[in-house]
């Protein structure tokens, strides 16, 4: 476990949720976006990617599946709320990602308290990416104020999939139950 903790790629993803408030600090309340605050959103969001490379290179840790959703959550949700709070993105929207994302946390913290992991989906996968570049067009100060059609379809995309996704998760839910019995038959 200590060695898992030690990972080239949890120290990238302990990293973001460490540099997370620095985004959150950096988008200016006017809605005209921030080169600084774009640029570390594209960093931080950029090393996701870097950090599952080595990981699925190196081999993954029970610490990264863990940590790994968790800097995304933290890194989106934070973004999204200081967001919301500067009166750039509608609550409405954010406050469904949240909603869903709590569950599935919820889900996974349970079904890892029973020694189950509960890896990240291909289509949560792309709920997540939808979801950074509708914060990057919200920060990125030629689309904030000139084109905000771009983050806020984005956003509602992200909602789409992000219900999806989340409807995926409870299906499955239901799945292993009838899955655990067909094993045990066979």
């Amino acid at each position: 476990m200590v060695e898992s903790l030690n990972s080239w790629a949890n120290g990238i993803t302990a990293m973001r949720i460490l540099l997370a408030p620095l985004v959150f600090l950096a988008i200016p309340e006017d809605g005209t976006g921030s080169w600084w605050a774009f640029l570390l959103w594209f960093v931080l969001c950029s090393s996701d990617g870097i950090d599952g490379y080595i990981a699925r290179r190196r081999g993954p840790t029970t610490v990264g599946a863990f940590l790994d959703p968790l800097a995304d959550k933290v890194l989106v949700l934070g973004a999204m709320f200081t967001l919301v709070a500067h009166d750039i993105f509608w609550f409405v929207p954010v406050a469904i990602i949240a909603a869903r994302e709590v569950t599935i946390s919820a889900y996974r913290i349970i079904k890892s308290g029973r020694g189950v992991s509960v890896p990240a989906s291909k289509l949560g996968k792309y709920k997540t990416v939808v979801q950074q570049f509708a914060v990057a067009f919200a920060l990125f100060p030629p689309t904030a104020l000139a084109a905000t059609w771009t983050w806020q379809v984005l956003l509602w995309l992200a909602v789409v999939l992000t219900l999806v996704s989340g409807a995926q998760y409870l299906w499955y839910a239901m799945k292993p139950q009838r899955a655990d019995v067909a094993a045990s038959v066979s």
